[in-house]
């Protein structure tokens, strides 16, 4: 991979990450084998913990507030709605909002019971505040092509404004078969870049079944249909400094190793959304 995927972070130059997420029917099957918790509600609840994550990541001030480091959106497809901005509430119909937009205006902060260790050896059940942008849906069709085509014109502006800056994060969270084959649109998705490198495009594969996933890969030999095999070949190689970040996680990172989990359970979900985007929060400067 020639690009250089270093610049860094920073109000002037900030970065974009945007999450396309599947809404079709079958996300309302059971997750990774347990059949009390549904793909899209697991899909709903670990990008809203992305979305706080990065509030948090971005504020270095609690009087101060979280600083523009990122503007950021998630874009559903496959609800009867069809393709379109998931936030709710006062960010509704918004395809891209800064940090600070997201920080202060959450669709409702929910309490949810958290397991933490308790410090003699055991552990405890908690009340934690856990904010939510957007609800899960699970509707209709996968309409994956178009979800990328409308990714393309959401950041088509957004890299000509930003010329210089950490190239567009794109996450797509799917769990079947598209309508129509999205690798053109996927393609041309990619083919957007700023001076530091093209836009970065991950897929993360679910599935209702309790098994083993299949972790950034850098060949398609071992996955186990076409629509995989589709998947991973949309999906952007790994820049040399997130295969580092992999090999700190255990992950055996090799040249061609690619931005690609399959049959992720929820662990796997976060983790891969952590590691997609840690590189572009350790890039953000110190500045005061």
């Amino acid at each position: 991979m020639s690009d250089s995927y270093l610049a860094e972070i920073n109000r002037e130059r900030p970065g974009c990450i945007l999450v396309l997420l599947d809404q079709s029917a079958s996300m309302g099957d059971p997750f990774a084998g347990d059949r009390t918790i549904r793909k899209a509600n697991a899909a709903a609840d670990a990008i809203n913990k992305l979305l706080m994550d990065l509030v948090i990541q971005c504020t270095q001030n609690f009087d101060e507030g979280p600083r523009n480091y990122f503007d950021v959106g998630v874009i559903g497809y496959g609800s009867r709605a069809g393709v379109g901005p998931c936030f709710g509430g006062v960010l509704s119909g918004r395809e891209l909002v800064s940090i600070q937009d997201l920080a202060t205006n959450q669709l409702r902060v929910e309490e949810r019971a958290k397991t933490v260790a308790d410090g003699a050896g055991g552990v405890v059940t908690v009340s934690v505040r856990f904010p939510v942008w957007f609800d899960p849906v699970a509707e209709a069709g996968t309409p994956m092509a178009e979800a990328m085509q409308r990714a393309k014109r959401v950041l088509e502006p957004w890299v000509s404004r930003h010329e210089n800056s950490y190239p567009p994060i794109v996450i797509n969270i799917t769990d079947g078969e598209p309508n129509s084959d999205p690798t053109r649109a996927a393609r041309e998705l990619v083919g957007l870049q700023t001076t530091d490198g093209h836009v970065l495009l991950y897929n993360l594969h679910l599935s209702a079944l309790a098994l083993a996933p299949i972790t950034f890969p850098a060949s398609s030999a071992k996955l186990p249909d076409k629509y995989a095999q589709m998947l991973f070949g949309m999906s952007s190689e790994v820049p040399p400094r997130i295969q580092q970040e992999l090999s700190k996680e255990g992950y055996f990172a090799e040249p061609g190793t690619r931005g690609f989990v399959f049959n992720a359970d929820a662990g796997a979900m976060i983790q891969f959304l952590d590691i997609g985007t840690r590189l572009s929060l350790e890039g953000m400067t110190g500045e005061r």
